[in-house]
């Protein structure tokens, strides 16, 4: 039976990895449960099994680079966890990218003129906008989580999803542009088969859906944070 001495000491040397407290977690329980299980089926002691399920670790906190989301080296077995959420996390985006990008161009076919297009527009990419926002505005109490630079006993980040969560600030302030802006080349690419203006057509299109797929994402990264605080209470109260 492992004390919580030993459990601690097992907290204290992940937190030497550079590992972010939910990843963190994953990983204690996971080592406790074969901390115990060797010292009962070796009868050694904890100190001699910690030792050894350590070494059979090592190579797994190993310092990589992950320089799409990271700007400094990450464990190997961090950089894993990540990009398998991750990519989870994208595929949904992407998929409301995609569906919002084949609505504005049903918008298009079914607006009566360009000036019903451009409220459509404007509608579209408003409820985006609009939608992050009001997730900041109604889980304010957890603001002072949000930050990159909130730690925990001075070394890890409090979650994996806390790195992107300034995609909301940035995303939502490109938004507030776009939203500001008219999709006139697109409706007179498809509509009044006016094909003068290709690449500004091109990007009426495409910059609203790369922003649209990045807020998404950046929202995704937003619960699954506030998720990980829940689950995280004791930590967090010992901060």
């Amino acid at each position: 039976m492992i004390t919580e001495v030993q459990e601690n000491k097992i907290t204290d040397y992940l937190i030497a990895q550079q590992l972010s407290l939910d990843i963190l977690i994953e990983i204690r329980d996971h080592m406790i449960s074969q901390v115990s299980d060797l010292q009962s089926n070796e009868n050694i002691s904890f100190d001699e099994a910690f030792l050894k399920i350590k070494e059979s670790w090592s190579g797994e906190f190993k310092l990589v680079n992950y320089l799409l989301f990271y700007p400094t080296t990450i464990p190997l077995i961090a950089k894993r966890i990540i990009q398998e959420k991750y990519a989870g996390l994208f595929r949904k985006s992407l998929m409301t990218g995609l569906l919002a990008l084949g609505i504005n161009l049903l918008l298009i076919f079914i607006a009566k003129n360009q000036d019903y297009y451009n409220t459509f527009f404007k509608l579209l990419n408003g409820s985006f906008l609009l939608g992050s926002v009001l997730i900041l505005v109604f889980n304010y109490k957890i603001w002072k989580y949000l930050k990159t630079d909130f730690k925990y006993k001075g070394k890890c980040l409090y979650t994996m999803y806390q790195q992107n969560i300034g995609l909301l600030v940035v995303c939502a302030s490109s938004m507030v542009q776009v939203v500001m802006k008219n999709g006139n080349y697109a409706y007179q690419f498809f509509k009044e088969h006016n094909h003068s203006e290709v690449v500004l057509t091109l990007v009426t299109l495409i910059l609203p859906f790369i922003l649209q797929t990045a807020l998404v994402f950046a929202v995704f990264n937003f619960i699954e944070h506030k998720k990980n605080l829940l689950k995280m209470q004791e930590f967090l109260k010992s901060t």
